[in-house]
């Protein structure tokens, strides 16, 4: 059996960060090196810098996950939140594994925007949407990181005749319906968009592909 201080050693939680997507923000972390202690509870507390009181997150309170959604505790998105967590196993409690400083709207990652593919005669026409928060109006729609960023998106056409690496940018700017003209009848067009925000330099991941033949 571990000596006590070796146990409370050996379960605290290592590599506590926060992740985030579209500001749904969930707080993760690794187990401690004592990976046999089986029965193993984690504790989870947050607070916004500056602030002297933590305060815990019910939910995420002797919990055995490794990840805690602190969505709506960290919904004013300016602010700097910390996170923390210990970790409990028989009887023993480690030390408070702190998160770094997470500021939600510079870190989070903002995703793709959903592409539908509308028409195609000799061109194609494109409805982008922005992706959304998982924050509510009054009304309860959730909104869109559009409130939140300068967003633009970007466009990029794969002629799959070509080469399937390569991608042509045909579009950038904020309009949600786009038109892709003087395009090859009978030929098979993919599109892929990105949002990029250029206050912060970022771009998200490719959105789905939407192919069509004209």
């Amino acid at each position: 059996v571990l000596e006590n201080p070796d146990l409370q050693d050996s379960i605290k939680p290592q590599q506590v960060e926060f992740r985030s997507l579209n500001f749904n923000s969930t707080l993760h972390w690794q187990p401690g090196r004592a990976r046999e202690a089986r029965d193993t509870v984690y504790f989870v507390q947050y607070k916004v810098y500056g602030q002297s009181t933590w305060q815990n997150k019910d939910d995420c309170w002797g919990i055995q996950n490794h990840v805690c959604d602190l969505t709506n505790e960290t919904s004013d998105i300016q602010e700097p939140y910390y996170g923390r967590v210990k970790a409990a196993s028989a009887g023993v409690y480690s030390d408070w594994s702190l998160s770094c400083r997470f500021t939600p709207w510079r870190e989070t990652v903002i995703g793709p925007p959903m592409v539908t593919v509308v028409h195609s005669n000799k061109s194609i026409i494109l409805k982008l949407q922005a992706p959304r928060s998982p924050y509510k109006r009054k009304r309860g729609s959730k909104i869109p990181m559009t409130n939140y960023y300068d967003l633009l998106y970007q466009v990029f056409i794969i002629n799959n005749l070509l080469d399937e690496q390569h991608r042509d940018l045909v579009y950038e700017g904020k309009d949600k319906v786009i038109k892709i003209e003087d395009l090859r009848p009978g030929v098979s067009y993919c599109i892929v968009a990105k949002t990029y925000v250029p206050m912060l330099d970022r771009s998200s991941a490719y959105s789905s592909r939407q192919c069509t033949v004209l």
